[in-house]
């Protein structure tokens, strides 16, 4: 029961969240492509308890949105996850989101994972996750990174 109401109640954020965004843009006169969107603690409290479920979908989808929007709360449960969870994809969705962070922390979770990981999948997506962030890191003139590039298997 509680799974079933934590599932409807990230359900009906993420829903809110994408459809409400381009009304929360057009009111501050923001656009989509800069970092000055702020999500409400709720969400984010929300999407980082969905890292925690039994549905490997619904912690992938969580990831992903967490490392979107550049959520620095969830580095240590992403962390988690990308050490202890049994799914590669929901490893890989969290090295990922540790990647699209980007601080310090969230890039050695990434690097630890390509050693450490016992998948080879996980460990080369990790490794090349690392090695954009580098390329962008020492040569920020060329913008390298498009996530169907960087998602190769």
């Amino acid at each position: 029961m509680l799974h079933k109401k934590l599932f409807v109640v990230l359900f009906v954020s993420m829903l809110l969240l994408v459809f409400m965004k381009p009304a929360l843009f057009a009111q501050s006169g923001a656009s989509p492509n800069k970092e000055s969107f702020e999500v409400e603690q709720g969400t984010v409290e929300s999407l980082i308890k969905g890292l925690s479920s039994d549905n490997a979908g619904l912690k992938s989808s969580c990831a992903y949105l967490l490392g979107n929007l550049k959520i620095t709360q969830a580095i240590i449960p992403l962390m988690r996850v990308l050490r202890n969870d049994k799914s590669e994809e929901v490893r890989i969705s969290a090295a990922l989101a540790l990647y699209k962070i980007g601080t310090p922390m969230s890039i050695n979770a990434v690097k630890q994972a390509i050693r450490f990981d016992e998948s080879e999948r996980v460990s080369k997506l990790a490794s090349n996750f690392y090695s954009v962030y580098l390329r962008n890191k020492f040569s920020p003139d060329i913008n390298i990174y498009e996530d169907r590039d960087v998602v190769q298997k």
